[in-house]
């Protein structure tokens, strides 16, 4: 009976004693960050004096099983996928094995960054601008900066699970000042992956040079008279007014059934309606 619970001791102990999950291998780096079809290399060391063999597994640049060293290079001359995860491994002599892998990250910087919705604004009113980054990976590191002048207004960063390149937008929305006219806005997209001593320089926007409008400037010409239609023309008679500035054009009709004042002949018409409207499209097309 003593001898069935030694046994039954024994058998608990192995099941619930603890396993060591470290395997004695070093890669340097660490971990590596890569271009789109670049290069790079990573040596794999044993750290047992018990190592039998090493070897890397890797769809790229993969190397054998080789016996009896302790260290062993990987190297890749150029990575065409945007996933790879190389694997080195180490046989023991005791037959185990263990295994480690290497954290790949490729990158690609933006084809461009640039903004939109770009137009005068109106002091008091809200705006937006929006800044387009266009195929760029891993966007889940990427960071999106806004600029006015020197100070940095906001940052953004994206939720993105793909390691293929996307492309991506962030909106600046801002209520327009008198002291911002004649600002430069710009936005600037970076990679979040190394050091900032490393880091390769931002993708940057043109700058926009804000233009901003007051509503008295709006309308300081409302009151200027000047003809409008100027003869030879006809009554009754349906007649067009057409105003337009940097923003568009808008057009209004207007019905003439006889001269204005009282004489029968007039070479010119003034409507002040349509003086008003000139200095009004921005408004109406905003």
């Amino acid at each position: 009976m003593c001898q069935i619970f030694l046994h039954l001791f024994f058998f608990l102990s192995l099941i619930f004693s603890p396993v060591s999950t470290s395997c004695p291998l070093e890669i340097s780096p660490p971990s590596v960050v890569v271009r789109y079809q670049g290069s790079f290399s990573a040596n794999c060391t044993s750290l047992s004096n018990q190592t039998d063999g090493m070897g890397w597994e890797s769809p790229y640049g993969g190397v054998d099983l080789t016996k009896g060293v302790t260290s062993l290079l990987l190297r890749i001359d150029s990575v065409p996928v945007w996933e790879i995860e190389p694997m080195c491994y180490v046989n023991f002599r005791d037959g185990d094995q263990c295994t480690k892998v290497l954290p790949v990250t490729v990158y690609k910087m933006p084809d461009s960054v640039s903004l939109k919705n770009l137009s005068a604004v109106v002091e008091g009113r809200q705006f937006a601008i929006q800044c387009d980054i266009v195929n760029v990976a891993p966007a889940r590191n990427l960071s999106v900066l806004w600029h006015k002048g020197n100070k940095i207004l906001s940052s953004q960063t994206f939720d993105e699970s793909s390691p293929s390149p996307v492309s991506k937008s962030s909106v600046l929305t801002l209520t327009a000042h008198r002291d911002d006219d004649g600002a430069e806005i710009w936005c600037e997209a970076k990679l979040n992956l190394w050091p900032e001593e490393q880091r390769p320089l931002p993708v940057r926007s043109e700058a926009h040079i804000l233009t901003v409008l007051s509503a008295q400037e709006t309308y300081k010409d409302q009151d200027v008279n000047y003809p409008i239609l100027t003869g030879p023309f006809e009554f009754p008679g349906v007649y067009t007014c057409t105003a337009s500035n940097s923003q568009g054009t808008v057009t209004k009709y207007f019905t003439v059934n006889k001269p204005p004042g009282k004489f029968s002949s007039v070479n010119s018409v003034h409507f002040p309606s349509c003086y008003i409207l000139s200095s009004m499209i921005f408004f109406i097309l905003l």
